[in-house]
């Protein structure tokens, strides 16, 4: 299953490779034809492969913050959360690399309270700095179990970010929301009442890794 995010990439992608291999009938040297043909070839490998979208089991537990994105737990620390939660808060970022699926999914069920995308820079998505410097969308969901934030976080490749929610939405745990192309991060926040339920290093699956657990 291809993710509809990727139908325009897909189409660009498959037409520069219909040209190369078209020009690769008419070149006669195989030291330029068969180069043509294998780049054809790779750049519609890795953009169908970039492009995926497999189904998810979603976790039936609803006292649970699950992972938005595919990758691997780079950063767990404390911060002061001052946009949405204004509280002192736990912070996991999950770093996308390109071969990871980019969709991206909602962390739990509530509602949609706070939306904003802020215009940055693209330092690498492994900076320290870049949850608060780079490009960005912020969004925040007040659920049954307390207020959350994750933001998608524009890298040093990936400056396309993809978000389909409005103010007020209801939105569901497990549900796909948006990507960013081409590696980065997300990083999400919760008040430290949260229990934490990975560690750094650890690689998450959207929408059924468990970040955070909370006593019902």
């Amino acid at each position: 299953m291809l993710t509809k995010y990727g139908y325009s990439t897909i189409g660009i992608a498959a037409i520069i490779s219909f040209v190369l291999i078209a020009i690769s009938i008419f070149v006669q040297s195989g030291y330029f034809k068969y180069p043509l043909i294998a780049i054809a070839l790779l750049i519609l490998i890795f953009t169908l492969q970039f492009f995926r979208d497999p189904e998810r089991v979603i976790p039936k537990k609803n006292n649970i913050i699950v992972s938005p994105a595919d990758g691997k737990v780079l950063i767990i620390k404390n911060v002061f959360e001052e946009r949405f939660l204004k509280e002192d808060a736990i912070q996991i970022s999950i770093f996308m690399s390109p071969i990871n699926v980019h969709v991206n999914r909602i962390p739990i069920d509530g509602t949609v309270d706070y939306l904003n995308y802020v215009e940055g820079e693209f330092l690498t998505a492994y900076n320290d700095k870049a949850d608060e410097r780079n490009e960005r969308s912020e969004i925040g969901i007040t659920s049954k179990f307390g207020k959350v934030l994750f933001t998608q976080v524009a890298g040093m490749v990936a400056r396309r970010i993809i978000y389909e929610l409005n103010l007020v939405d209801k939105v569901k745990m497990g549900e796909r929301f948006g990507m960013i192309k081409f590696g980065s991060r997300v990083d999400v926040m919760v008040p430290k009442n949260w229990k934490i339920k990975v560690k750094e290093g650890d690689i998450t699956t959207a929408g059924e890794t468990i970040l955070f657990e909370m006593n019902k």
